[in-house]
């Protein structure tokens, strides 16, 4: 069923006394797993967020989305959340403008081009299209870039990876809430958690800023204040949060139509459907909850995007904003119920690349709480791999390769 904009895109609904399944974030983890759960057949569901509905993570991001990572559990996991956002438009019935115009990891040194190599190899083992091309080739994909000699950090060549590309993050979050509303669940903007009850290692309740809601399951899909929710619980997260900045710039004819990636000089770019190149980087070398630009990283990304794209030395910034993303040791996700606390679920320690994993995370989850049993695709992601020493440690394929 095709939404139309004379209709509402959610209800407001009367906050219940009880819920089966509460879960806090009303991001794209939040209403991806809100939705698979009732698509099960799970009706008695809440979703609570602190602000306005996709005002977190799920908000403040670059929407970038591909699946060559480094290691085998994770190429597995992003390749099937490609999949699923490849029929998203059609499953939602709602346009999120998945664009899969490609990825380019761009290479300036012997010892990136290796690792690239490698990516690519694990890559084809498990089925991703993903290849490694030279110089001369790059050019041809994205004829702007400057591949001369005379760069401070010369272009070796790159990982393509055509199945990349972009999203309209807004349009994720409005489809899945969408859905969700309609197959029943409760949407709870502007309703912060404050306290979880637990008793004898159960979860038992939820304290918000309206109220107790007693229920026997919450999930915890909150990003960059994952660690601040779980405390509510008293678990305690290997998770560290930093800010994660980005800007646009005014709309120019369109000339790139790919997403194009220096982790050397630690930017990345793509251009939007109405012209605006999004520039970003990698995280900035602080912890903080802070949301407030700086311009010590706008002069250092333009300044890099430049050097691959002179052309853009005169074009000006339309505007610049920061997200907080919630890091964990090894740059993969903690996901699945936390052991000694049954009914307390994570999905959290997105880093930089949440949103890759929004539809998957969703469906995974959502099939862990309807069974009672870990998906095979999640396992490798548990809190328990910390103390089992069997970390995944994908900072090679996550951090600034958006």
């Amino acid at each position: 069923m095709w939404w139309t904009r004379h209709d509402r895109m959610w209800h407001t609904r009367e906050l219940k006394d009880r819920y089966d399944v509460v879960i806090i974030g009303g991001g794209v983890h939040g209403f991806a797993i809100a939705y698979y759960l009732s698509k099960l057949g799970l009706k008695n569901i809440a979703v609570f967020e602190k602000g306005y509905i996709g005002g977190g993570g799920s908000g403040r991001n670059t929407a970038i989305i591909r699946s060559n990572y480094r290691t085998p559990e994770g190429v597995a996991f992003y390749d099937e959340s490609v999949r699923l956002y490849e029929n998203l438009s059609v499953t939602l019935g709602y346009n999120v403008f998945f664009s899969q115009q490609g990825h380019l990891s761009i290479a300036h040194q012997e010892s990136t081009m290796n690792g690239l190599r490698v990516r690519g190899e694990v890559n084809k083992l498990l089925g991703v299209d993903s290849r490694l091309i030279d110089a001369k080739e790059i050019k041809e994909l994205v004829p702007s870039i400057d591949i001369s000699p005379r760069m401070r950090y010369p272009i070796l060549g790159a990982l393509y990876h055509p199945p990349g590309g972009t999203i309209r993050h807004d349009a994720v979050v409005w489809g899945y809430g969408k859905e969700a509303d309609r197959h029943g669940v409760s949407i709870h903007p502007f309703t912060e958690a404050v306290g979880i009850s637990t008793d004898k290692g159960c979860v038992t309740a939820v304290q918000t800023s309206r109220g107790e809601i007693k229920t026997g399951t919450v999930v915890n899909a909150t990003a960059g204040f994952c660690s601040i929710v779980s405390k509510l619980a008293k678990i305690e997260l290997p998770v560290v949060t930093h800010p994660l900045q980005a800007f646009v710039t005014e709309p120019l004819t369109a000339f790139l139509d790919h997403v194009v990636v220096s982790a050397t000089l630690h930017v990345y770019a793509s251009q939007t459907d109405r012209g605006e190149l999004v520039i970003g980087s990698e995280i900035d070398p602080y912890s903080s909850y802070s949301t407030r630009s700086t311009l010590a990283f706008l002069q250092s990304s333009a300044a890099h995007i430049v050097e691959l794209f002179p052309c853009l030395r005169h074009v000006k910034v339309l505007r610049q904003w920061a997200g907080i993303c919630d890091m964990t040791p090894d740059f993969s996700p903690i996901m699945g119920e936390v052991p000694g606390l049954k009914g307390f679920i994570l999905d959290v320690g997105w880093g930089t690349y949440g949103f890759k994993a929004g539809p998957v995370a969703g469906k995974r989850i959502a099939e862990l709480i309807w069974t009672g049993k870990t998906p095979k695709l999640i396992e490798p992601f548990s809190i328990t791999r910390f103390w089992e020493d069997r970390l995944i440690g994908e900072k090679a394929a996550a951090a600034v390769s958006h």
